[in-house]
């Protein structure tokens, strides 16, 4: 007879009773022993025990509405307030919704089993169970076209200035309502954190950036910046023997934003790079229905987008956002200190010249 297996080897599923009191880090790490429960249990555990080492840069995606569910101030604002979220891709409609919050307007617990018909008499607007009026709407459009109208934004730029800047106009907006920790926007802006959006267009934000073209604003967004600037920050980290984590809450554009930056290095620019350290994924969607949102770390691999060597230290956990990012955010705050901020915001030139020298170094070998 053979020897025991090295599969059964491995712990015992044999949980202790849950009982009133216990802490989320006892239930997560003695609870969530199998299915996509371990997987969150990965995923928290990855997160805390790995991705946060001092020498790890975290990128994060957003998809999904987010922020207008309260996620921004509950889990995201805390995260990046202890070092834990050093860069962001998020779609334009979760940094639009935060805003709303920023300026001092109300969203409201709603319910999905309502008349949309009665809800569009009232002027109510609707996101799944989220209820809010619909001069939310205006009053937030209004607040980005004045100060779009200022002499700082008439040139183009990338996301990322622009939600800066944008970010110190909310941050003021928080203090004179006598108010903080609303906006995520806003604690970027004060951490120093770029946060870029994938797809400027397609949000409340890029139909008034456009709309104001019309009438001869001068703003225009440059995606070549954030291209470069989100591949200059990877390259950094590596460059200074640094490891590289990502954390995508969903999936499409902003998903692939943050891993093309290792494609960008290696297949566009020429340069030797093995791939994101680390590759942690919250989603509800599959790979086999040819959705980004499922695409899995092994298929990433072959993109040159995690370095293969690494595949041990990735999870997709298939779980709704809305449920493993407070989990996540909690698990990850009670057992680890807090960071440094790394405020890369502040070296974004420098990160990108350092990537245009390498890249000029290939393209003119000679010189």
């Amino acid at each position: 007879m053979k020897g025991k297996s090295r599969h059964l080897k491995r712990p015992k599923i044999a949980p202790k009773p849950i009982e009133a009191g216990i802490s989320l880090v006892d239930l997560i790490d003695g609870t969530f022993l199998a299915y996509n429960g371990a997987r969150l249990r990965e995923a928290c555990q990855l997160y805390s025990r790995h991705m946060l080492d001092d020498d790890v840069v975290v990128g994060m995606s957003l998809t999904g509405a987010l922020t207008p569910a309260g996620l921004g101030m509950s889990a995201l604002i805390p995260l990046i307030e202890a070092g834990f979220v050093d860069w962001i891709v998020s779609t334009g409609a979760n940094l639009y919704h935060d805003t709303h919050f920023g300026i001092g307007l109300d969203l409201h617990q709603g319910t999905w089993q309502v008349d949309d018909v009665a809800l569009k008499d009232e002027g109510v607007v609707r996101i799944y169970d989220i209820f809010f009026d619909y001069s939310v709407l205006l009053e937030t459009d209004a607040f980005f076209r004045e100060i779009m109208a200022a002499d700082e934004f008439q040139r183009p730029m990338g996301t990322a200035e622009f939600h800066y800047r944008i970010g110190r106009y909310v941050a003021e907006r928080e203090r004179v309502l006598g108010q903080s920790r609303k906006s995520l926007v806003s604690t970027a802006y004060q951490h120093g954190v770029p946060v870029y959006t994938s797809s400027p267009g397609d949000s409340s934000i890029g139909m008034n950036i456009a709309a104001m073209a019309l009438n001869g604003n001068k703003l225009t967004i440059d995606p070549n910046v954030d291209v470069n600037e989100t591949a200059g920050i990877v390259f950094d980290t590596k460059q200074r023997q640094g490891r590289s984590g990502v954390v995508m809450l969903g999936g499409g554009s902003p998903k692939n934003f943050v891993l093309q930056t290792e494609p960008q290095i290696q297949e566009v620019l020429g340069i030797a790079e093995k791939g994101h350290d680390f590759f942690l994924q919250v989603t509800d969607a599959r790979p086999d229905t040819g959705g980004l949102s499922g695409a899995t770390p092994g298929e990433a691999v072959s993109w040159g987008k995690v370095d293969p060597e690494k595949l041990p230290d990735s999870v997709v956990c298939y779980a709704d956002t809305t449920i493993a990012l407070p989990i996540l955010a909690a698990y990850a705050l009670s057992t680890h200190k807090p960071r440094k901020p790394k405020r890369l915001y502040d070296r974004r030139d420098e990160m990108v010249e350092a990537l245009a020298v390498e890249y000029r170094k290939i393209l003119n070998p000679k010189r």
